[in-house]
């Protein structure tokens, strides 16, 4: 288990200690509660390492902007460099809402800007909770919107190693359940391609590709690649693969939730022709079915977190799961 150090050339001073003492003490007690004051430059980011050290706890840190949030994640990486710092935010440059016009029958979907290194971030963020104890999440609010299940992110990685006995078709499907493209000309994060019995996965949470290298039905070797050179960084026994995205679940899981998607559907169309709204009714059947077939087919779909209740198999009203469900 690795831990937290705290690396400083400087030691606690002036109101530092007493601070430092006083926040172990409440933690030790039990409070949910407590607030460190101090003026701008007097310490407290230094004072809250000492106890993240003290506590050897994974410790979530939130910021009201993303600004600020880079600035502390920045300190952190400093203070704790043999352990993971990590960066979440939300990864929207620009968000237009989906929005439908009943006059002109327009349905205007929804358009996004997302923030592809942002998107890389969030995705290490999980990772890391995942795989390791020392790890500091610095967020923004974004860390209580929703996130996909975290047991559903577990069942879908995947373990590689040397001389493991695995068919390339069994690797390929595996990859495509966790949500990977298969892309044989263009180089970006959740991507795949396959040059015979080589596969290049490039995960959505690192700038390297993994190579895994098959021997007929074993894999021979494993090695990490620089992501646009491709040059070879280092070969290593085994390696453990994350989810391309966080709202994942397994095929089975989705189409289990279709029937529930498609009685609610047939609901909200039975009230809207109640209130004599037949063009949104209609409106609402078409995009509903045309999702349903995607799922289906494919277990995604444009907006897939608008089902997340769903495929989550959470009550109406119960909230959904974020970041805060990753931590241990």
């Amino acid at each position: 288990m690795a831990e937290f150090r705290l690396e400083a050339p400087f030691e606690p001073t002036g109101d530092q200690p007493q601070a430092f003492d006083k926040l172990v003490e409440g933690l030790e007690a039990g409070l949910r509660n407590q607030t460190l004051l101090g003026v701008t430059g007097s310490g407290k980011t230094f004072t809250m390492a000492n106890v993240i050290e003290h506590y050897q706890r994974p410790t979530l840190v939130i910021s009201h902007n993303k600004t600020l949030a880079a600035q502390l994640a920045s300190e952190y990486r400093q203070f704790f460099p043999d352990n993971a710092v990590e960066y979440f935010v939300s990864y929207y440059d620009y968000y237009q809402p989906e929005a439908y016009v009943p006059a002109k029958d327009m349905y205007i979907e929804k358009e996004t800007d997302i923030n592809a290194e942002i998107e890389r971030l969030r995705q290490s963020t999980t990772r890391s909770l995942k795989s390791r104890d020392d790890v500091i999440v610095v967020a923004s609010v974004s860390c209580i919107y929703g996130l996909g299940d975290p047991k559903e992110y577990d069942e879908l990685s995947m373990l590689v190693e040397v001389g493991q006995e695995v068919e390339r078709r069994e690797l390929l499907e595996k990859l495509v359940a966790m949500q990977y493209d298969r892309n044989d000309m263009e180089i970006e994060p959740g991507v795949f391609r396959v040059r015979g019995d080589v596969i290049d996965v490039y995960p959505g949470y690192s700038r390297d590709a993994l190579r895994i290298e098959l021997d007929g039905p074993k894999i021979s070797r494993i090695s990490h690649l620089q992501g646009l050179s491709m040059k070879r960084l280092y070969d290593e026994d085994f390696a453990v693969l994350w989810p391309a995205r966080h709202h994942v679940a397994r095929h089975e899981r989705v189409l289990e939730a279709l029937d529930e998607i498609e009685q609610e559907m047939e609901e909200r169309v039975e009230w809207f022709r109640n209130q004599g709204k037949l063009v949104e009714a209609d409106r609402l059947r078409r995009r509903t079915l045309y999702d349903m077939e995607m799922m289906r087919e494919t277990g995604l779909c444009q907006g897939i977190e608008n089902y997340s209740r769903f495929i989550d198999g959470r009550e109406p009203g119960e909230p959904p799961y974020t970041l805060l469900d990753y931590f241990p």
